[in-house]
């Protein structure tokens, strides 16, 4: 009841800022190698304004893929209930890349360089996005997976992102199948939690990776 392309396509926004965020990791630690965030520190300004320079720069060229991505969902045959719902639908997965962010700028202060991030942040980020609802369903997967499956915060956001950007009517489909296990208020009350748990750990942590870096 349901076209594949109108389920896929949120778990593609998903998909693509969980990959992108890694992005951090490794321009962090190329900024360290390249002695560039010395030069900053020389400089007199608030140390946090790297990190935030950073991850805001980031969060720009996320928001650029995903425009880019839903033009290309356009024109294979997506189909979203409303304008409101995919603005607030991207709004939850943008929100979501930017504390990934911080996930992967502590990642990118503690390794030694571009290639050894790179190598810790998509063991990292692989596991979340294919044990998640964003391709397939997480009640077809095996059963010693599903709790997982069901509670992470990639299944979480993108569900919540789902079930705004196609609305009342799929959602309902998609609950009465067993798809969504909750309302996608539910879905959106739990990304914002996980976003606020994200930000308030990975912040902390990155600053003062930073000041010891």
């Amino acid at each position: 009841g349901l076209d594949y392309v109108n389920y896929l396509m949120p778990g593609i926004f998903g998909q693509t800022v969980v990959f992108g965020a890694t992005a951090t990791a490794i321009g962090l630690a190329e900024d360290l190698g390249g002695g560039i965030i010395e030069r900053f520190r020389s400089l007199p300004m608030v140390r946090m304004s790297v990190l935030a320079g950073r991850t805001g720069a980031d969060l720009v060229r996320n928001t650029g893929v995903v425009i880019v991505m839903f033009v290309v969902g356009i024109a294979v045959g997506f189909r979203p209930y409303s304008v409101g719902g995919v603005i607030a639908g991207a709004l939850i997965v943008l929100a979501f890349a930017f504390s990934l962010s911080w996930v992967m700028a502590l990642v990118g202060l503690k390794v030694a360089n571009a290639e050894a991030a790179q190598a810790v942040a998509f063991p990292l980020m692989f596991p979340l996005t294919f044990a998640s609802s964003a391709f397939v369903p997480v009640n077809t997967m095996p059963g010693w997976l599903q709790a997982f499956a069901a509670h992470q915060p990639v299944t979480v956001v993108v569900n919540a992102s789902r079930g705004l950007m196609l609305g009342p009517e799929a959602a309902a489909k998609l609950e009465q199948f067993g798809t969504f296990t909750t309302s996608t208020g539910s879905y959106v009350l739990q990304s914002i939690g996980w976003i606020v748990l994200i930000l308030a750990v990975f912040v902390p942590l990155s600053v003062r990776q930073f000041n010891r870096t």
